[in-house]
């Protein structure tokens, strides 16, 4: 199949995952593709069990998916960039504090937790993995995801200070969480030793110079937005700059993540207000809106195909289904322990806020892609599958009741 071809089936696979959400499931349009592609994988399974040839049928179909490969090379630049374009750089800043600690220790504490958590459990149901596996998992499960939850965060009618910690921890806690999973990869592998130099220079190399990266361009593109005065060239040099700039990211073997989202913010804020005409920033806000909603439909509706790789055969998802609830507690010690360090210097929080950041760590694409990219070892197909356990259920649990928590703690509307 021609990369043509394979884009133009996925495309119309998509689509109809759309018109069948629209006509008889009726939720929100990526929560609603991922719902019906998830069903789709299930039936596959049923069926599967039953009629020979159709599970082989369905792992064929998922193995022209290279979901790693689109996700990270192709879609998460530019998605990040737009979330980032849309982010009010001023609430960010007022809310530092707090979306630092969530986006770095809350990683680190979510990590542990889940690792520790994992290895304890899955020897409890009889299917042992190593610790550094479950620590690697850890890693690679606690980021929330930020295409996810800014999809969610414009319906969900959150309070303002509440959509500002979940919108700003999603944005930066990929690239920490990224760099924590090559850690542990790299742990894992043998390739790094596991001390806190080796922390630092991780840290230093990836983290900074992603933010540092992100400034320098960022701010040489709003330089050069500046001199032009036509809003179809200055959309393709943001287009450009998404793209080109997480490319370069990566060939620098920084965060590439960390570094388009500030690219993003750059332009946004500094470089709408002062670098753009109206008609610019009109058609230019409403391109990357667009850009937006097409490409989440497209990952919600991938992720959800690739769970045809997992159709059929004898894979017994409850090890994986087990994991769940240990996400969930990691979550909640992620986001209770931070809050608890700021109480002293920010005593006047919103209510709730902890229940509420629980509930709304969302994860989706990222975790799956990371998952996906996991080299062969022990358990490896448990831990795949505790992926998507955990993301289906964020994604079709959590999500479509975060509203109605919010109204149930009198929330729901923003303050």
């Amino acid at each position: 199949m021609s990369p043509l071809e394979l884009v133009g089936a996925l495309a119309a696979v998509v689509a109809l995952l759309g018109v069948i959400n629209h006509r008889f499931i009726g939720l929100p349009d990526t929560l609603g593709i991922m719902a019906a592609g998830s069903l789709f994988a299930l039936v596959m399974a049923l069926v599967g069990r039953h009629v020979p040839g159709v599970v082989e049928w369905a792992e064929g179909v998922a193995s022209h998916i290279d979901f790693t490969e689109i996700v990270f090379q192709g879609l998460l630049g530019v998605l990040l960039f737009a979330g980032s374009l849309h982010t009010n750089l001023a609430d960010l800043a007022r809310h530092r504090g707090r979306v630092f600690l969530l986006a770095t220790l809350g990683v680190a504490i979510s990590t542990l937790v889940v690792g520790f958590g994992a290895h304890l459990l899955l020897a409890l149901v009889g299917v042992p993995i190593a610790l550094k596996y479950c620590l690697l998992f850890g890693a690679l499960i606690s980021p929330t995801d930020p295409i996810a939850v800014l999809a969610l965060l414009k319906t969900i009618g959150a309070p303002k200070s509440l959509e500002i910690d979940i919108a700003g921890e999603s944005l930066f806690n990929d690239g920490t969480g990224v760099v924590a999973f090559l850690f542990m990869l790299g742990i894992v592998s043998g390739a790094y030793e596991p001390t806190l130099a080796t922390v630092a220079k991780l840290l230093a190399l990836e983290v900074l110079g992603g933010l540092l990266l992100g400034l320098v361009v960022g701010y040489a593109a709003f330089l050069v937005l500046k001199g032009v005065d036509s809003y179809p060239v200055e959309i393709l040099l943001t287009i450009a700059l998404a793209t080109g700039g997480f490319a370069l990211a990566q060939r620098l073997h920084v965060s590439a993540p960390l570094a388009v989202v500030v690219m993003g913010l750059v332009i946004g804020n500094h470089g709408a207000e002062s670098a753009m005409s109206d008609t610019t920033r009109r058609y230019m806000f409403q391109f990357w809106e667009l850009v937006e909603e097409i490409l989440n439909l497209m990952l919600f509706g991938l992720m959800a195909l690739t769970l045809l790789a997992f159709a059929g055969g004898d894979r017994s998802w409850l090890p994986a289904l087990a994991l769940v609830p240990v996400v969930l507690v990691a979550r909640f010690a992620s986001v209770g322990l931070p809050a608890l360090m700021l109480r002293r210097f920010i005593p006047r929080r919103t209510p709730h806020a902890v229940k509420v950041l629980t509930w709304g760590g969302l994860r989706g694409g990222i975790s799956v892609a990371l998952a996906l990219s996991l080299p062969a070892f022990p358990g490896r197909d448990v831990l795949v599958m505790a992926t998507y356990a955990v993301v289906l259920f964020s994604l079709l649990v959590q999500a479509p009741t975060l509203g109605p928590l919010l109204r149930k703690l009198e929330l729901g509307q923003r303050k």
